[in-house]
């Protein structure tokens, strides 16, 4: 008696399953890749993520032209996403530790370096910036640089930081340290690499400000900052929809909450009948999770990696915002629509007694509130749970996250009650 072989179901279905972990490998590895540069849009070939950024440079290309209408270069030696804020006007958002001057600094130092050779050395990048800051139109706006004190020096060499950080510079030898100590010198100096690539893309201008003839430059600060990312302006119905589309798309990418009294009529009648969808191909895409409400929505991050400021956190200006975001709320939830500094710093005193003992020895010195208060304010505002204006806080509607739940009472059933239902307590 002869025996038929049974045919192999499992290879059809091993086929299958390999083929799903490969989707979902892919898939993995696009988020991972997207969320890197939504977090780092100048990025250089030794970052950890860009071999996945490279890998998945067509779909990423796609996706950012056709949701955000971002521009995204991928080449050998890095990647450059060109992110054009929604709000021009936001101040809380930035490089850390920078202020206006520290941003001439950069610009002058990218400037030097444009027209340097492959290699430079800290002490030669230091000279040529002094030579452009010596230009009379800085001058007349109160600008100086010199390299004869430590803190000049210092700030040239955050600026070096920077551009290492992003790969624009590469260190062959020496210390800046040294160059702070030791009033430069050939003894303290470093040297550098130049990557021309990177250093091309540091400004994410549609239109670069050498281009502009000198009779038709734009004149004002607000002025000059919109000549930069102008956009060509859609025609159309269908144009003027997909307009309002990015923008709004960049907002939700680049903000952690979008409220819909922020919006003009227009802006506002797309976003609340389509946000949904919206938040929809955002979310896939990203991995982070969206938040309705009738004010507006809100897009979060659990692991906490998509975002400037985190919060919660770990250390006691974590601790001390976490408190004053829940001391917000509750004032919100009260119908307190507008504190002040001074009270949220008396809050922060009379809390000392309950949680100081978590905090920092100097957080617990009497007047210490007063420092506390302006950095857990400063991170509320950038989180856009609060509104400030002049000593004045007005908490928004999405502080109510922070809020600590009331007390409720409840009574148990007597034990000799019989039970009607599973759901009787």
């Amino acid at each position: 008696m002869s025996t038929r072989a049974l045919p192999r179901p499992s290879a059809r279905q091993d086929s299958q399953r390999l083929g799903e972990l490969q989707k979902a490998q892919a898939q993995d590895e696009f988020r991972r890749a997207l969320r890197a540069l939504l977090m780092r849009p100048l990025m250089s070939a030794a970052h950890e993520d860009f071999p996945a950024v490279r890998h998945q440079a067509e779909r990423l290309r796609d996706w950012f032209a056709r949701e955000a209408a971002w521009p995204l270069h991928v080449e050998r030696d890095g990647a450059r996403l060109f992110k054009r804020p929604a709000d021009l006007g936001d101040d809380t958002r930035g490089l850390a530790g920078y202020d206006r001057r520290r941003y001439v600094l950069l610009s002058l130092a990218c400037a030097v370096l444009e027209r340097a050779d492959a290699q430079i050395t800290l002490q030669l990048l230091g000279e040529r910036l002094m030579q452009l800051a010596a230009d009379p139109m800085l001058e007349t706006r109160g600008f100086a640089f010199t390299l004869r004190s430590a803190t000049e020096r210092r700030e040239l060499v955050c600026v070096c930081r920077t551009l290492l950080e992003y790969g624009v510079l590469q260190r062959v030898a020496g210390d800046e340290e040294h160059f702070i100590q030791n009033n430069g010198g050939a003894q303290s100096d470093a040297l550098y690499d130049v990557q021309r690539r990177l250093l091309a893309g540091m400004l994410a201008a549609v239109r670069g400000p050498s281009t502009w003839p000198a009779e038709q430059a734009p004149v004002t600060f607000e002025e000059r900052l919109q000549s930069l990312v102008a956009e060509p302006e859609a025609d159309g119905e269908q144009g003027r929809r997909d307009t309002i589309r990015y923008r709004l798309t960049r907002r939700l990418l680049d903000d952690p909450v979008v409220y819909g009294d922020t919006l003009d009529a227009e802006t506002q009648a797309y976003f609340f009948n389509q946000r949904g969808p919206l938040a929809s191909r955002i979310c896939e895409a990203t991995g982070l999770s969206a938040e309705q409400r009738a004010e507006g929505l809100a897009l979060t991050d659990e692991s906490g990696q998509l975002t400037d400021v985190s919060m919660p956190a770990e250390g006691t200006e974590a601790h001390v915002t976490l408190l004053v975001a829940g001391y917000l709320a509750e004032a919100l939830r009260d119908a307190q629509p507008v504190l002040t500094d001074a009270a949220v710093a008396a809050f922060l005193r009379g809390a000392v007694d309950q949680y100081g003992r978590y905090w920092r020895k100097s957080a617990r010195e009497p007047g210490a509130e007063l420092e506390l208060t302006e950095i857990a304010l400063d991170r509320l505002h950038r989180l856009q749970l609060i509104d400030r204006d002049a000593g004045e806080v007005r908490p928004l509607p999405a502080v109510s996250r922070f809020a600590i739940g009331r007390t409720e009472l409840h009574t148990t059933t007597p034990k000799n009650t019989t039970k009607n239902s599973l759901f009787d307590l």
